[in-house]
C-alpha cells in the first residue's frame, strides 16, 4: 500500500468513526442513562436520511440550514415519542422494551413506504462541497467527507461541554446514577428524560442526514447500523460518551482497514474486536467496574 492510499484509508476511518460516534452517542444516552433498550434507534437514522432526501430539493444548497431544520424536527419527533411511548417503559422489564421498540421499527417502515415508496434514492452533495483536494499529489479526497468529519467532531465537543460543564449535563449524570435522589431534590426526572431522549433522536437523525449524500437512501437502512451501534456502546462502556467516541474511532479503523487487508474476514472484524476487548475489560473501555 502506497502512502497516498494509506492516508486516504486513514481519513476514511476517522470520518466513518466520527459519523458512527454521532449515531452511537444517541444510543448511549438512551440506553446507558435511561436504561431503555431502544431497537428503534436505527429507524431514527433512517428518518434523518429521508428528511435529507425530502428537504434537499428546497434547501440543498443551504446545507447547514437544512441540517439545523432536520435537527429541530428530530427533537420534536423525539419529544413526542418519549411522551407517547417511552415514558411508560422505564419501570418495565427489558422484554417489553424490546417488543415495543421493535414494533416501532415496523411502524416507521410502513410509514416510510406510504410516504416515499420503496425505491432507492440519492441526495446530491451541495455545490460548495462537491469538489475534492489533492492528497500527496497522487490521489484526491472529497471535501464533503472532510465536512462530515469536522461536523461530527464539533458535535462531539459540544456534547462533552454540555455533559461536563453545564447544569443540564450535571443533572443528567446525577439522574443516571440515582434517579430517586434527583427526584427527591425536586427535579422533574420525567422532563429530564424527555429532553435526553429528544437529544438522542436528534443525534441519530443528524447522522442520517450527513450520511445521506455519501450513500443511498433506501428501505431498512436503519437495521444495518443498529447492531454496529450496540457494538460501539458495549465496547466503549455503557453510559460513557467518551467511551463511545474511543470505540467508534477504533471500530472505524478496524472495519476500514479490515476491508482493505482482510476482505474475507471483514464482516466479522468488529465482532472479533468486541470479543477481545470484553475478555480484557468486561465493562468496556470506559465503563465503570462493578
Amino acid at each position: 500500500m502506497d502512502l497516498a492510499t494509506f492516508l486516504v484509508q486513514c481519513l476514511n476511518s476517522i470520518q466513518y468513526g466520527l459519523l458512527l460516534f454521532l449515531l452511537a452517542s444517541g444510543l448511549t444516552l438512551i440506553f446507558g442513562i435511561m436504561g431503555v433498550i431502544n431497537l428503534a434507534h436505527g429507524s431514527f437514522y433512517m428518518i434523518g436520511a429521508y428528511m435529507a432526501f425530502t428537504l434537499a430539493p428546497y434547501m440543498g444548497q443551504h446545507f447547514i440550514s437544512m441540517l439545523l431544520v432536520g435537527v429541530v424536527l428530530a427533537v420534536v419527533i423525539g419529544y413526542v415519542l418519549e411522551w407517547a411511548f417511552f415514558s411508560f417503559l422505564y419501570e418495565r422489564d427489558h422484554l417489553q422494551q424490546v417488543l415495543m421498540t421493535f414494533g416501532l421499527i415496523l411502524v416507521f417502515e410502513e410509514l416510510r413506504a406510504i410516504l416515499v415508496g420503496n425505491d432507492v434514492h440519492g441526495v446530491q452533495v451541495p455545490a460548495w462541497l462537491s469538489g475534492s483536494f489533492s492528497l500527496a499529489g497522487i490521489m484526491t479526497y472529497p471535501w464533503y467527507r472532510v465536512f462530515a468529519a469536522v461536523t461530527c467532531l464539533l458535535v462531539a465537543l459540544l456534547m462533552y461541554w454540555m455533559v461536563n460543564r453545564t447544569r443540564l449535563g450535571m443533572t443528567v449524570r446525577a439522574g443516571a446514577s440515582n434517579r430517586d435522589m434527583v427526584r427527591g431534590l425536586g427535579i422533574d426526572i420525567k422532563r429530564l428524560y424527555r429532553i435526553v431522549f429528544a437529544m438522542g433522536v436528534a443525534l441519530a437523525a443528524l447522522a442520517g442526514m450527513i450520511a445521506a449524500p455519501m450513500s443511498s437512501v433506501y428501505p431498512h437502512m436503519g437495521g444495518s447500523v443498529l447492531i454496529i451501534c450496540f457494538v460501539v456502546v458495549v465496547i466503549g462502556g455503557i453510559g460513557s460518551i467518551t467511551g463511545a467516541l474511543l470505540a467508534s474511532l477504533l471500530v472505524g479503523f478496524v472495519d476500514t482497514f479490515g476491508k482493505v487487508f482482510f476482505q474475507e474476514l471483514s464482516g466479522m472484524s468488529i465482532y472479533l474486536l468486541m470479543a477481545v476487548i470484553l475478555v480484557w475489560r468486561p465493562e468496556g473501555l470506559m465503563g465503570k467496574r462493578s
